[in-house]
């Protein structure tokens, strides 16, 4: 069996790389960009460094700021509104998960025609290239800046749905830390946590492979090493690059090897209740790792490791419990470790997202395979 590996053919890492955005973008001969972003970004000043870069190269460009942070079908439909009425030939996505994923709908389905919800009952299904994408991201967290992936919620229904989609690949990705310097403190704690269990998922996944090993490795041991500190001080510029390349390389493993069931469930708490995606993976994180670790143990055997425990003189099962143990350690030092009871989530809705988490594309890859109540009372144990 082959493996195909997906990331953007151009990255631009590093404090001020924004500022070599434009000449990359000169050289494609683009016109004119729809900027999917949301409106805090713009009150803030941060979405002008973007602009300034455009405008200093002669491009044209036309804002979208109606992302939210579960962002829906309605963002995709309205940004394609735009996009048609401002006749842009390029998108381009500025913030953390919620406006690429917004940004990647539209420019899928501005190429592909359809709805985006008709991407989502497989995955690699769109035919054509989607319209020229570039990413700017601004925190280090979702990785949606360089992945396969893309998260949508149907109001509707309340579900919240992946799509996986090999065009979604963006053609320049940014990756600048000083983007992240003002990123708020919580923000910077649920986006960290996502990252990790990001990384804790494709190395566990049963889609893995020696590279995204390598990579969610790498991954966890920059995340604990440096998410504590910059949560504590947003200003530690040294944290801050070494969170953004944590979080480039746990999403350099999801894109490729999938993710699990943290996932797959907590997609189901933000299509229900619009909760934070990354707070919930990070309430969940060790309960499920809990269920996985009883079908690949030596796999969190190697996470505790990357997360700096000294196993050497501990049983298997002793390593594992350290694992879980330090995930949740570091959930309540961010300020992550909550309880779902404690968000509104109540007991009645949990067969119905357990239902929809088994048929989340993200389950696919779990190690362990679960029934409904096994999920059901995972939910159970965080509320």
């Amino acid at each position: 069996m082959s493996n195909v590996f997906y990331m953007p053919p151009v990255t631009l890492m590093g404090p001020n790389a924004i500022q070599s955005l434009g000449a990359e973008l000169a050289s494609k001969e683009l016109k004119k960009a729809l900027i999917v972003t949301d409106g805090v970004l713009i009150e803030v000043g941060l979405v002008s460094k973007l602009t300034d870069e455009l405008t200093a190269h002669n491009l044209d460009y036309v804002i979208y700021d109606g992302v939210q942070p579960n962002p829906t079908e309605k963002n995709i439909e309205d940004g394609l509104a735009l996009l048609a009425e401002s006749k842009a030939d390029f998108v381009i996505s500025f913030g953390g998960g919620s406006s690429h994923d917004t940004a990647k709908g539209i420019a899928l389905v501005a190429a592909n025609g359809g709805h985006i919800r008709d991407y989502s009952k497989g995955v690699h299904l769109s035919k054509k290239p989607q319209l020229p994408l570039v990413t700017v991201n601004t925190t280090a967290g979702t990785a949606s800046e360089m992945t396969v992936f893309a998260i949508i919620t149907n109001q509707q229904d309340q579900t919240k749905y992946p799509v996986v989609d090999k065009h979604f690949t963006p053609i320049i990705a940014v990756n600048d830390s000083e983007l992240m310097v003002a990123m708020p403190k919580f923000l910077t704690a649920t986006t960290g946590m996502d990252a990790l269990t990001h990384a804790v998922e494709a190395y566990v996944s049963t889609a893995a492979t020696p590279i995204t090993d390598a990579s969610a490795i790498k991954a966890i041991e920059l995340i604990v090493n440096n998410l504590e500190a910059v949560v504590n001080n947003g200003q530690d510029r040294a944290a801050r690059d070494a969170m953004q390349y944590g979080e480039y390389l746990a999403g350099m493993a999801f894109s490729n090897a999938s993710l699990g069931y943290v996932h797959s469930m907590a997609h189901q708490l933000g299509g229900v209740y619009d909760l934070s995606h990354g707070l919930c993976n990070a309430i969940l994180l060790a309960e499920v790792s809990r269920f996985n670790a009883k079908q690949v143990p030596e796999r969190f055997v190697d996470i505790a490791k990357a997360m700096g425990i000294d196993t050497a003189a501990m049983t298997q099962e002793q390593a594992v419990d350290a694992a879980l143990e330090a995930m949740d350690a570091l959930s309540e030092k961010v300020g992550t470790k909550q309880r779902l009871a404690d968000l509104g989530v109540t007991e009645d809705k949990l067969a119905f997202m357990a239902q929809n988490a088994l048929n989340d594309a993200c389950s696919l890859t779990n190690p362990r395979t679960a029934s409904l109540d096994e999920i059901v009372e995972i939910f159970k144990a965080r509320m």
